[in-house]
């Protein structure tokens, strides 16, 4: 038995009580890890598919459920149009191959970020996933996709301000609650533990306002060797710390 293949139930070593209820990840390295091996960028994408589509079924298999992914952000668009189209293409290939399976499984997608800036096919096709899985009732896969979290705020803002002229809503009606309402994230628990790969340490424009007692964990591994095991370390790292929101215990 591989040591992937034992890591399906929760390890002994974890506290079911404590397993955090959402997890971000922030995906990276996944050109790194392609350039070491003589591999175009776009065989690091491909891999980081597999490597993304193992850590949803291993938090489904021990009890966390939201998962957050970052898969492309408003400044990816900066990327050279070739791999921006590739990933574009790889968006809608993965979608159409796993919708059956992801509803075989219960899972529940939801996009975030400005959809309406993405290729109307890709609209499309995330619609259909996110119509098909509405009902599901397991874990929730949210993938944040033409998303950066400062044009979020700004935009949870503008409807706020608008509110405010169209005389729906008095200032003193505005309070973090409200605001929480109209980001892409709306209705969604903020993230416990946010994990991030390649041993960057900042939040690039990710879940800023979300992030703010979360929990960060970062490793040197690049993405598409992000396994079960490195999942496994990092709730063992998130178990360790204690979570006292500014107050004293």
């Amino acid at each position: 038995m591989s040591v992937q293949q034992s890591l399906i139930e929760l390890p002994l070593d974890l506290d079911r009580q404590r397993i955090p209820s959402h997890v971000a990840v922030i995906m990276d390295g996944n050109g790194r890890w392609a350039k070491s091996r003589g591999f175009p960028r776009i065989i690091g994408h491909q891999k980081g598919v597999d490597a993304l589509k193992d850590l949803l079924r291993c938090c489904d298999d021990w009890g966390v459920k939201i998962l957050t992914a970052y898969a492309f952000s408003t400044e990816n668009w900066g990327r050279p149009a070739h791999e921006v189209e590739f990933l574009m293409t790889l968006f809608e290939r993965v979608l159409r191959r796993e919708l059956e399976e992801m509803m075989a499984e219960n899972v529940k997608i939801r996009f975030i970020g400005d959809l309406k800036a993405l290729p109307d096919s890709l609209q499309s096709e995330i619609a259909h996933a996110m119509g098909k899985t509405s009902q599901n009732k397991g874990i929730q896969f949210n993938i944040a996709t033409n998303y950066g979290s400062r044009q979020e705020i700004i935009h949870a803002c503008q409807s706020i301000a608008s509110l405010v002229k169209e005389e729906k809503i008095q200032l003193d009606d505005i309070n973090e609650e409200l605001l929480e309402n109209y980001l892409y994230t709306g209705g969604i628990a903020n993230p416990d533990l946010l994990i991030r790969t390649s041993g960057e340490m900042r939040l690039s424009n990710f879940l800023l306002w979300q992030m703010a007692y979360g929990e960060i964990y970062v490793t040197q591994t690049l993405w598409p060797d992000f396994n079960r095991q490195e999942f496994h370390r990092a709730l063992l790292d998130y178990q360790k710390r204690d979570r006292r929101f500014g107050k004293l215990n």
